[in-house]
């Protein structure tokens, strides 16, 4: 699911939101929440601007 989120996050082309990414794979918010939290952690993802994430490459 990790890698389901980082690609939805780079065909979205953008930084985005947990809930823009939700939607894009139709999952619970709380799962995404978590799997988040995960990569954040792993520093697999940066936040070039408040409440957005993009992968981290």
């Amino acid at each position: 699911m990790k890698e389901q989120v980082l690609n939805a996050m780079r065909q979205a082309g953008k930084p985005v939101s947990a809930g823009e990414v939700t939607k894009i794979l139709n999952a619970d918010r709380k799962e995404i929440d978590k799997i988040f939290a995960e990569l954040k952690k792993e520093g697999a993802i940066v936040s070039p601007v408040r409440c957005k994430w993009e992968p981290a490459e």
